[in-house]
């Protein structure tokens, strides 16, 4: 290569330089500020594209655009009922004020430092003010009976009022608690939860023995209702059972009244036909007699003039067998 060349080279490599110390680019998922000598000059670039600043004297100081994850650390609270619990929580935050961002809080570790207090003092303050029950409960709990034994149930856990709230309320103002004094370092908190939630070792075996005792009332109240539901049920039933035998112990007793009448008319209009079908429809209703009363176990003493007695009168002794011997 020629010096001529050469000479050519040089200053297009040096205005090549000075154009790639003179600008920057911003992308999508960014912001930029830029400084001088540690103050700020102009406003922050939030639109990608491409930007000028005066080399060696402006700085670039990038900031994400996009949500950013809060991850908590695991902490021992003291809940309403002066119980321990664990609590882990996280959170969603991003930057809306670059500007107070910047000017208060420079760059993010900083940042997760100044969120790690005041969510931290933003948990505390809402697990104190609320029983075990709300806080495990994502939602809040069904209403009272109208003997209240869910009051009962839950008592020294907010009784009514820890029906009305739940863990996601909780949440809700704890982000309430929070978000405003994160913005005065322009911050945006989007979103807080409860990551995990575990029983302090002291306290552990007592918290299960009260929710223990607390479904066992609820089972207790359940299987007396049902025991006097099947009562009340088998009562009806057995009542029914006998309306239904009666009434049909009924129909068959009208039934062989009936039959008992329509044979006695039968046979009074068969055997008073003649003298000869009456006189042999009583000799019948003798020996019947004598029937009934002979293969009986009783003892049965008749006097020469009974009725009964007639027709052994009758018989004559030359009909029965002579003894052979």
């Amino acid at each position: 290569m020629s010096i001529k060349s050469q000479l050519v080279l040089v200053p297009i490599l040096l205005i090549v330089f000075i154009g790639y110390l003179s600008t920057y680019v911003v992308r999508e998922t960014e912001q930029v500020i830029i400084t001088k000598f540690g103050e700020i000059v102009g406003t922050p670039d939030t639109k990608p594209g491409l930007y000028f600043k005066i080399p060696f004297i402006h700085e670039v100081n990038r900031m994400e655009k996009r949500f950013l994850p809060w991850d908590g650390r695991p902490d021992r609270m003291l809940n309403k009922d002066k119980e321990y619990l664990i609590i882990d929580s996280f959170a969603r935050w991003r930057i809306i004020k670059p500007i107070e961002y910047f000017t208060s809080l420079r760059d993010r570790r900083r940042a997760i430092s100044r969120i790690d207090d005041i969510l931290q003092a933003a948990t505390k303050s809402a697990v104190a003010n609320h029983g075990v029950e709300q806080i495990f409960r994502s939602e809040p709990g069904r209403p009272l009976d109208s003997n209240g034994s869910l009051a009962e149930s839950t008592e020294g856990t907010g009784g009514l009022e820890s029906n009305k709230t739940g863990r996601n309320e909780i949440e809700a103002k704890i982000l309430a608690n929070a978000a405003p004094r994160l913005l005065e370092f322009g911050i945006e908190l989007k979103d807080v939860r409860f990551k995990r939630i575990n029983y302090d070792v002291v306290v552990q075996e007592k918290i299960f023995n009260r929710m223990r005792i607390e479904r066992q009332k609820i089972a207790a109240e359940k299987l007396g209702k049902g025991r006097g539901d099947a009562r009340e049920i088998t009562g009806s039933m057995k009542k029914k059972l006998l309306e239904l035998e009666s009434e049909a112990y009924k129909e068959a007793e009208e039934i062989k009244g009936e039959a008992d009448a329509n044979a006695s008319r039968i046979y009074a209009e068969a055997y008073n036909r003649s003298p000869q079908a009456s006189s042999y429809y009583e000799f019948k209703k003798t020996l019947e007699a004598y029937e009934q009363i002979l293969n009986s176990d009783v003892s049965l003493i008749l006097t020469t003039d009974s009725p009964l007695f007639r027709l052994f009168k009758t018989f004559d002794s030359t009909v029965v067998p002579e003894n052979p011997e």
